[in-house]
C-alpha cells in the first residue's frame, strides 16, 4: 500500500456474511483480529459487503449510512419493525427487512399468501425521508406476488370482478380483473430507483420466479403451477392497463427476482443492475481498493452460485481489474482452484481446513476464522 506507514502492506476486507454464523461486520472483525495477531501494525480497512439480499442494510450502515427504523406490514400482514439506510439523499432499502423469509415464524411458509406490502411501505418511508436515489436490494423473500403488494402500498389498486381488492399474495392474483396504477405515489417519477439483485430470472416460465424459487418458500408443485399462472395473468391485466411495456417487463432480466418483486419495481421505473455492482458503488469500494494491496473477500459457501453475481465474485472481479491480489475466506469450499482463479481469487481458505467437523465450524465460526486469518497473514503478509 503506497501510503501505508513504513511501507507496510495494507489489507481491505470486503466479505459478505457467513449465513447462520457471522454477519459481514463480524467476519471483518474476526479476520482483522487474526491478521493482527501475526502482523500487529497491519493497516486494515473493513468494508462489509452484500449483494442486495439480506444483510444489505447492515452493510450500508457499516459504511456510514444512518439506520432508520419504521413499522411496516410483514409478509403475513402482522406489523414488524424494519430498517432502511440513509446517507444524504441516497437510501438503501432491503425488501427482506419487510418481506423476507426471516419474517415468518420458524417452520411456517405461506407461498400463496405472503405479500410484499411492507416493502412498498419501506420504499414510501425512504421517499418521506427525502431520498432521491433508492437502491432497492431484493432477495431472501418469503413472497411470490409479482410485487403486487408493494405496488398497492404505493397507491396502485388491484380489483376482482366484484370490485373488491384481490387477496394478498400471489395466489390471489388469479382473481384479478382490473389494475389501476394512476394513484401511484407521484414522487416515484422523480426518483432514481435501482433494482439491485443477484438473479436475472424472468417473471414466469421454467426459469421464472415460481418455478425456480417457489419451492424454497414452501410451494408444492401445485402451488408453483398456481403461482406461475397467476403471475402470468397479472402481467396480462397490467398490459391492458398500462400498455405493452408491462408485457415486456415480464420477460426482462430481474423481473423474477424475489418472487417477482423485480417486475413490480420495473413497472415503477427501476433500472436493473447486479446487486454487488450497485453495492460496491454505494459503499465506496473503489477508493478503498486503491488504498489496499491485498483484498480478502468471502461468504459462508464458495460454490457455483458464487460465480453468478454473488458478493465475492463481484469483489474479486473489481479487484482483479485494479491489479490487486485477492484471497477468500469461507465456511465451505466447493470450487476448484481453476474456477477460483478464473474468478480472480488467488486462493480460498475454508474453515473446514482448520476444523473438519462442519457443525463445530458453524458453532465456533468466529475463533476458527481468526485462526484462518492468521494463516493468510503468514502466507501473504510475512
Amino acid at each position: 500500500m503506497a501510503d501505508a506507514v513504513d511501507g507496510a502492506r495494507g489489507v481491505l476486507i470486503a466479505a459478505d456474511k457467513f449465513k447462520g454464523s457471522l454477519t459481514a461486520v463480524q467476519v471483518a472483525e474476526r479476520v482483522t483480529a487474526g491478521l493482527r495477531r501475526v502482523v500487529p501494525d497491519l493497516a486494515v480497512e473493513a468494508l462489509p459487503v452484500a449483494d442486495g439480499g439480506d444483510g444489505t442494510v447492515d452493510a450500508a450502515v457499516a459504511a456510514g449510512f444512518e439506520r432508520r427504523e419504521v413499522r411496516v406490514a410483514g409478509p403475513l400482514g402482522h406489523e414488524v419493525t424494519a430498517a432502511f439506510a440513509l446517507r444524504g439523499d441516497t437510501a438503501v432499502v432491503e425488501m427482506a427487512e419487510a418481506s423476507g423469509l426471516q419474517r415468518l415464524p420458524a417452520g411456517v411458509f405461506a407461498p400463496l399468501t405472503a405479500s410484499t406490502y411492507g416493502s412498498g411501505e419501506l420504499l414510501r418511508a425512504a421517499l418521506d425521508a427525502g431520498a432521491r436515489t433508492i437502491v432497492f436490494g431484493v432477495g431472501g423473500s418469503a413472497t411470490t406476488d409479482g410485487g403486487a403488494g408493494m405496488l398497492s402500498a404505493l397507491g396502485a389498486r388491484f380489483l376482482t370482478a366484484d370490485g373488491e381488492p384481490v387477496t394478498p399474495g400471489g395466489g390471489g392474483l388469479g382473481e384479478l380483473a382490473s389494475a389501476d396504477l394512476s394513484g401511484l405515489d407521484a414522487r416515484l417519477s422523480s426518483v432514481e430507483l435501482v433494482l439491485a439483485s443477484d438473479v436475472d430470472n424472468p417473471l414466469t416460465g421454467p426459469k421464472g420466479a415460481p418455478a425456480v424459487y417457489g419451492p424454497q418458500k414452501g410451494a408444492s408443485p401445485d402451488d408453483v403451477a398456481t403461482l406461475d399462472a397467476a403471475l402470468g395473468h397479472f402481467a396480462k391485466v397490467l398490459e391492458e392497463a398500462v400498455g405493452p411495456k408491462a408485457g415486456e417487463y415480464a420477460g426482462a432480466p430481474g423481473a423474477g427476482a424475489a418472487g417477482g418483486i423485480g417486475y413490480g419495481a420495473l413497472l415503477i421505473g427501476a433500472r436493473f443492475r447486479p446487486g454487488i455492482e450497485v453495492m460496491l458503488d454505494v459503499l465506496g469500494f473503489a477508493p478503498a481498493l486503491e488504498r489496499a494491496d491485498l483484498v480478502i473477500t468471502g461468504e459462508g459457501s464458495l460454490d457455483e452460485q458464487t460465480l453468478h453475481g454473488k458478493a465475492p465474485a463481484g469483489v474479486a472481479a473489481a479487484a482483479r481489474a485494479a491489479g490487486k491480489e485477492v484471497v477468500a475466506v469461507c465456511g465451505r469450499l466447493a470450487l476448484t482452484p481453476q474456477a477460483l482463479g478464473q474468478a480472480g481469487i488467488r486462493r480460498a481458505y475454508p474453515l473446514t481446513e482448520v476444523e473438519p467437523d462442519v457443525a463445530k465450524c458453524i458453532a465456533d465460526a468466529g475463533p476458527i476464522l481468526e485462526r484462518t486469518a492468521e494463516r493468510i497473514a503468514r502466507d501473504f503478509l510475512g
